[in-house]
C-alpha cells in the first residue's frame, strides 16, 4: 500500500529547507486543513493535499497535466 501522508522530515528533504520550517509548513498545511473541517495527525500531512499546494497538481479526477 502506497503512503497516504507525508512526515515534516520528508518535506524538508523534498524542497531542500530545514527540519524546523518544514514542521512549520506541516502545521499551517494542517490548520487550513482542519478549518476545512478535517481530522489532522500532527508532524504528517496528506500527500495529495501537499502537492496541490506546492506544485499544483491534483491526483485524481480533474488532475493538472
Amino acid at each position: 500500500m502506497r503512503a497516504q501522508f507525508i512526515t515534516a522530515n520528508e518535506v524538508a528533504e523534498v524542497m531542500g529547507i530545514s527540519r524546523s520550517k518544514a514542521y512549520q509548513l506541516v502545521r499551517q498545511l494542517n490548520r487550513e486543513l482542519k478549518e476545512q473541517g478535517y481530522i489532522t495527525v500532527a508532524g504528517k500531512c496528506p500527500i495529495q493535499y501537499f502537492k496541490q499546494k506546492f506544485f499544483g497538481f491534483q491526483i485524481g479526477e480533474g488532475a493538472k497535466q
